[in-house]
């Protein structure tokens, strides 16, 4: 059963003309994790934004996104705003920009969870401690009294994760969100993310470059270039049987960093040995 449909989305800047994603369909199935890789420019982003209904004013949207047999694209903004964080939450690529700088982090915790269940301050609190700790992070409390700019991108990260996991939406959109971390953060995080399928069973669509990522994580694959889907497939058609000359390309350009990190870590090992 499939829990989102894409059909024909098409999304162009009015400003320029240009067309950014082509006649895009695909579906997300109930339960399952859907990549969406390619490079930088190929419409990954905006085409989640799209479905979140959060592109720039200047970049229009037409086809339809059925949401449980809902068009997101015909409801009004009002009733979009109770779909975001409840039934549909993003993770963002840059923590950093998830926040609002002039407030510590509680504060935006607790507003929104305020205005999806209505809680009081204490259960938000006792929620929000429980949910942090579980994703590894120390000192909720003062955690939650800091402002954005104090906090590194690895710990906005589970902070984000630890939200999803108290909000339990339906779809979580992850955008990147390892791009701006670093190695150890990077791994940490995407483990985090492998917690957060087998615990909440939600279904997922996970945008990221890194194919090594993607094979751990996601069920299928879409590929895109030049705002374009070349292929899709299950993962491991796409990393064994991949028919696109972009994606042959991108599948060997994993293969080959990875056998050179082997080799590098091989002369290291050899060396203290």
């Amino acid at each position: 059963m499939n829990i989102l449909e894409v059909s024909n989305l098409n999304i162009w800047d009015v400003k320029t003309g240009n067309e950014i994603v082509y006649n895009s369909s695909f579906n997300l199935k109930q339960g399952s994790c859907l990549a969406i890789v390619g490079e930088s420019g190929s419409g990954k982003s905006v085409t989640c934004r799209a479905i979140m209904r959060l592109n720039k004013s200047w970049l229009r949207q037409s086809g339809d996104i059925l949401f449980k047999g809902e068009n997101l694209n015909d409801i009004p903004e009002r009733e979009m705003r109770k779909r975001r964080g409840k039934n549909l939450c993003m993770i963002l690529q840059n923590g950093m920009s998830a926040f609002d700088p002039s407030c510590v982090i509680g504060v935006h915790l607790k507003e929104t969870l305020v205005q999806h269940f209505g809680w009081s301050h204490n259960k938000i609190e006792e929620k929000m401690t429980n949910t942090m700790e579980s994703v590894m992070l120390k000192n909720p409390t003062e955690i939650m009294n800091k402002y954005p700019h104090q906090l590194s991108g690895g710990m906005l990260q589970r902070i984000m994760i630890a939200l999803a996991l108290v909000l339990e939406p339906d779809i979580i959109i992850a955008d990147e969100p390892t791009t701006a971390l670093d190695t150890i953060s990077h791994f940490e995080v995407v483990e985090e993310f492998i917690k957060l399928r087998e615990r909440m069973g939600c279904s997922m669509i996970f945008v990221s470059h890194d194919l090594g990522v993607v094979r751990k994580i996601a069920d299928d694959v879409l590929v895109m270039k030049d705002g374009k889907i070349v292929e899709r497939g299950n993962i491991e058609t796409i990393f064994s049987e991949a028919q696109h000359e972009f994606t042959k390309y991108l599948v060997s350009t994993k293969e080959a960093l990875s056998n050179n990190f082997k080799k590098i870590m091989g002369r290291s090992y050899l060396a203290k040995s």
